[in-house]
């Protein structure tokens, strides 16, 4: 073996461990102090520390508190008033003495300095015209829409979660792509320096091999800043430390074995979608409300109750004053006020009626979309599958067709790219087909149940 072809050889072996080691570094130290997330994981967490579900949950607090509140309507109102009052001595002169002059309040009046009294009421609605009924019976509809929408918001979040669990691992493959591309690369650069130190390659070739590694290394940046954005967007969304390390596992993403025809998926989402059912759950508060604008026509009865005492020293004591009867309120004001209302009540109800038309549209479109975009996918996987089988065959074909001489570099190059980006974009075009497949289950309302 002459010095040359020594020194060529031990520069292969350098670059190959270098890379070798490099790479696995990277991995072990990358690694070490990351955490495998699975898909259930991240859902989970998604919905524990969602700030978009725990408004969900206080507006539904909000709705108990308001049903409770139309409730205490039908509870009688208990009210007690009590006071003590410190007097002074008023003068007093009273103008009807037996000779026509003034009497003096100092001999006729007792001196009083204080004063006592209390009073307590009970008003207990007998009718009220259906005001009290109706008013719980809007609360209750709103009550349930509230609940309603804090299931739609679930289906919302886990989506989210499971798109941007999608977007890490398509990030994360492609990273790996990339890496393993360029140690390839690599590698063949060192091979190419060993052959134009033989004379058996021209310089402008191997120049163009290192442009190549370059452009892959440029390329493996973009991605790992992407992975970095991604893998922050992930920590956020679940609730973990920014700069949590997260691994993916994307044998989690299967599809079920039959999958349901767009005709079962519509009727589905339109039986069982948590928005539209809240919008419904509102329609019919808006026509209670209806209800409720009439019960002003009507006047109200109540029962009432009282309990008197009071104390002026040297004066007077009353004790044991007990009042009890029934009254009747109508507000005559009601008979041109009322109808206002009414009609405010009817575009409110009639406004909604339109919203729910919409929405069922708007869902059916969804439905459709969705649906179609996971038949494309699915094409897309198997053009995929083939381009990635395609690219193989051509890289090894163009590769020994390069080491008999029979090819260029520049031939050699070009294959190395087809089979990179076919193996990218079938990595990235599974991880997309699950995401769609999810788009068309949140799109009918059972994503998440």
């Amino acid at each position: 073996m002459n010095p040359n072809q020594a020194k060529n050889n031990w520069i292969f072996i350098t670059s190959f461990l270098i890379v070798f080691f490099s790479t696995t570094c990277n991995l072990t130290f990358g690694q070490a102090a990351a955490r495998h997330l699975s898909l259930n994981d991240a859902i989970e967490l998604g919905l524990k520390n969602s700030h978009r579900l725990h408004a969900s949950y206080d507006r539904i607090l909000q709705a108990n508190a308001q049903v409770d509140d139309a409730k205490n309507n039908r509870v009688p109102d208990m009210s007690i008033t009590g006071s003590y009052l410190r007097l002074n001595n008023p003068n007093i002169k009273m103008m009807a003495g037996k000779s026509g002059g003034p009497v003096d309040s100092s001999t006729q009046f007792p001196k009083v300095h204080q004063a006592m009294y209390a009073l307590a009421n009970v008003d207990f609605p007998v009718f009220t015209g259906g005001k009290i009924k109706y008013g719980i019976e809007s609360a209750k509809y709103l009550q349930q829409a509230a609940s309603l929408d804090a299931a739609s918001d679930t289906q919302a979040v886990v989506l989210n979660t499971v798109e941007a669990y999608v977007n890490l691992y398509k990030s994360s493959a492609v990273v790996g792509v990339i890496k393993q591309n360029l140690a390839q690369s690599q590698l063949r650069d060192s091979i190419l320096i060993r052959m134009e130190n033989n004379g058996l390659l021209a310089r402008n070739d191997r120049l163009k091999a290192q442009l190549q590694t370059s452009d892959i290394e440029l390329s493996l940046l973009d991605a790992q800043s992407n992975h970095k954005i991604a893998m922050m967007n992930m920590d956020l969304l679940i609730g973990l430390p920014e700069q949590t390390q997260l691994i993916t596992d994307s044998s989690e993403f299967k599809l079920p074995q039959d999958i349901q025809t767009i005709t079962d998926l519509q009727q589905i989402s339109l039986s069982g979608r948590k928005d539209l059912l809240a919008l419904q759950q509102r329609q019919q508060a808006a026509q209670t409300g209806i209800k409720l604008a009439h019960t002003n026509y009507v006047p109200s009865v109540i029962l009432t109750a009282g309990y008197a005492a009071a104390d002026i020293p040297k004066v007077f004591r009353i004790t044991n004053a007990v009042n009890v009867g029934i009254g009747i309120k109508y507000n005559i004001s009601s008979l041109w006020k009322t109808k206002p209302m009414i009609d405010e009540a009817l575009a409110r109800y009639h406004e909604l009626n339109e919203d729910e038309a919409q929405k069922e549209d708007d869902i059916k479109l969804q439905v459709n979309k969705n649906f179609e975009n996971f038949l494309l996918q699915q094409k897309k996987i198997n053009v995929f599958q083939s381009a990635v089988q395609q690219a193989e065959e051509n890289a090894r074909i163009t590769k020994n067709k390069f080491d008999n001489q029979l090819l260029n570099t520049t031939d050699l190059l070009d294959a190395n790219v087809l089979l990179l980006q076919s193996e990218i974009n079938l990595a990235v075009g599974k991880a997309d087909l699950y995401l769609s497949y999810a788009k068309v289950l949140q799109s009918a309302g059972i994503l998440f149940k």
